[in-house]
């Protein structure tokens, strides 16, 4: 019986290690994958070997105690290139902070897979095309930065279920159309109006502005619950500047 105890044991450490390798695998091939869609002039990804099995040794990379990477910190680390899709099988990644690059292209609707991740910082890049709908899937998250960007379209009305949105920036973008009010974006707060004393004196100045540095150019009349939306934080303080 003793025996029949000890095999069993030993059987689900096997499987147990089996597992954990396999999902470094998995891991370890969706962050090389990104590693070769990007230009790397200086360096910082070099420790990401393939050939090494755990993506936990690499620079940048953070695990949690089960070997799955929760964070991935390249911020202003003067990469070029493209996300990839490869990125939505980091199932428990709660951090991807790939600000301040040069990164081209769309946002991977990919990302939407990522139902641990808390914030998603890709702003002061080149990205373009739509935000994806799928990140209204994100029920974690709380930051969501894509603000000096080249992002185009409409924000897609499905992130009003971001129920723990705390931050959200989309400025200094090519986004059109109005900003949904409904859902959680109903609970942002109406404290600060970054020197604009209404609505009307922001929409004039507005037109004085053009759409210089990339302003977003939303459908008149703005209203204050539009506005609001970008003074939910100390950091968005900028936002309409």
């Amino acid at each position: 019986m003793a025996s029949c105890t000890a095999f069993h044991l030993l059987l689900l450490l096997v499987l147990s290690i089996i597992l954990a390798l396999t999902n470094a695998n998995l891991e370890g091939d969706a962050l090389y994958a990104l590693r070769r869609a990007v230009q790397d002039p200086g360096h910082v990804l070099q420790s990401w070997d393939p050939t090494l099995v755990d993506p936990c040794t690499w620079f940048h990379v953070t695990c949690d105690s089960d070997n799955r990477v929760t964070r991935l910190d390249l911020g202003n680390a003067k990469l070029s290139g493209s996300l990839v899709p490869e990125l939505g099988k980091l199932v428990r990644l709660q951090y991807l902070e790939l600000y301040m690059n040069k990164l081209m292209g769309s946002i991977p609707k990919e990302l939407g897979d990522l139902k641990s991740l808390v914030s998603l910082d890709l702003y002061h890049n080149n990205l373009t095309g739509t935000i994806p709908a799928s990140l209204s899937k994100l029920s974690n998250l709380k930051f969501l930065r894509l603000n000096g960007n080249s992002l185009s379209g409409r924000i897609p009305r499905e992130l009003t279920n971001l129920k723990s949105l705390k931050i959200l920036d989309v400025s200094n973008n090519d986004l059109c159309g109005t900003i949904p009010t409904s859902g959680s974006f109903s609970k942002f707060r109406e404290e600060r109006w970054q020197g604009y004393k209404s609505p009307q004196q922001y929409q004039t100045n507005k037109r004085k502005k053009g759409n210089a540095e990339g302003e977003n150019k939303w459908n008149l009349p703005v209203t204050s619950m539009e506005i609001k939306i970008f003074f939910t934080d100390e950091t968005l303080s900028q936002s309409l500047d």
